[in-house]
């Protein structure tokens, strides 16, 4: 008996357990719906635009342009601004261009609205996305973008390590930029002496020796005149008394007849050229010559000369027009062979 009753007192309680159990799931069921319509679905729906992902999510949108910037930022309701806002995240627009991008509409929001969740976690789990292109900023050295970029950052959250990790690179690339624009400076500063001084050892290289060789000329042309002076004076022709004195003291004994070599009885006077006399230019020519019998003069030819091919026509010519007393051999005029050297001296031509 006392058995059947404790069966039929659990299988009560049993019953009486159910409709709890039932009663607190519906409880938590109602609950979630509520939550779902009330909280979350609003939140997705603010957050889902055409590509559907969160607003800190960046999507890359190949070659899709930006859209140009809002006229009134200050005059767009919260949700246009977070509109805005995810249009440039799906853009990659997040920190730049200055004015258009997703960091500065979501502080815009937050200015009119600061206990906006979504802005907030969009700022939030965007920073270190946002973090890295400052950094790319840096690399390539566009340095008043870069102290844009950091000081949005700033805003969002002021003592964050990384904006004292992106100071210090900025202001190392800073520092690097301009250690290399001082090297170039001073690299084209000694390029710059190095050419002067090339051009200076170049105009003293030349000085030298333009003086080299005027020093050269003047002493070969003392030479010349030292040489000029040792050589044996001017032949003076002899006049014709004297030539008539000379054959008178020649004449041989034998059988009576005169033996005797050719005499001049005309004066050998050169013609100065007139390329020498404008060149200050003296010289002599040595000239082999035959006196005939008849005492005409022929077969001449120039044997030496100083300076060559200046004085020889005027030397043959001179020759051809002297006149000579021909050679003497026992009383009879005969052929004879004679070497003469006739000086050119500006003296005597003037």
């Amino acid at each position: 008996m006392d058995t059947r009753n404790n069966r039929h007192a659990h299988s009560l309680a049993r019953g009486a357990i159910k409709p709890v159990i039932i009663a607190v799931l519906a409880v938590v069921a109602g609950l979630a719906i509520v939550s779902w319509f009330l909280i979350i679905k609003p939140h997705e729906d603010l957050m889902s635009t055409d590509s559907g992902g969160h607003p800190s999510t960046p999507v890359n949108v190949g070659q899709q342009q930006a859209a140009a910037p809002p006229v009134n930022v200050d005059a767009l309701s919260i949700n246009e601004l977070l509109s805005e806002a995810r249009k440039a995240m799906n853009e990659q627009r997040v920190l730049a261009p200055a004015g258009n991008n997703a960091f500065e509409f979501y502080l815009k929001v937050l200015q009119k609205q600061p206990g906006n969740q979504v802005a907030a976690d969009a700022l939030r789990e965007t920073f270190p996305f946002a973090a890295s292109n400052v950094e790319q900023v840096i690399n390539q050295r566009e340095f008043d973008e870069a102290d844009r970029e950091i000081n949005l950052l700033a805003k969002v959250d002021p003592t964050n390590y990384t904006l004292t990790i992106l100071r210090s690179k900025l202001d190392a690339q800073r520092k690097t930029l301009d250690e290399e624009q001082q090297k170039q400076l001073d690299q084209q500063h000694q390029a710059e002496l190095a050419a002067q001084k090339a051009a200076a050892d170049k105009a003293a290289a030349e000085k030298a020796l333009a003086d080299k060789a005027a020093a050269d000329k003047a002493a070969q042309q003392q030479a010349v005149a030292a040489q000029q002076k040792a050589q044996a004076p001017q032949t003076r022709q002899a006049s014709p008394a004297a030539a008539t004195n000379q054959v008178a003291s020649s004449n041989a004994s034998a059988g009576g007849g005169e033996t005797r070599d050719a005499i001049p009885i005309s004066t050998i006077s050169p013609r100065y050229p007139a390329t020498a006399l404008r060149n200050n230019q003296e010289g002599w020519v040595d000239v082999q010559y035959t006196v005939n019998a008849d005492g005409s003069v022929s077969n001449i030819s120039v044997t030496s000369a100083e300076p060559r091919h200046v004085f020889d026509n005027a030397a043959i010519d001179a020759l051809r027009r002297a006149k000579f007393s021909p050679a003497m051999r026992n009383g009879t005029a005969i052929a004879s062979q004679q070497q003469k050297r006739i000086e050119f001296r500006l003296s005597a031509s003037q």
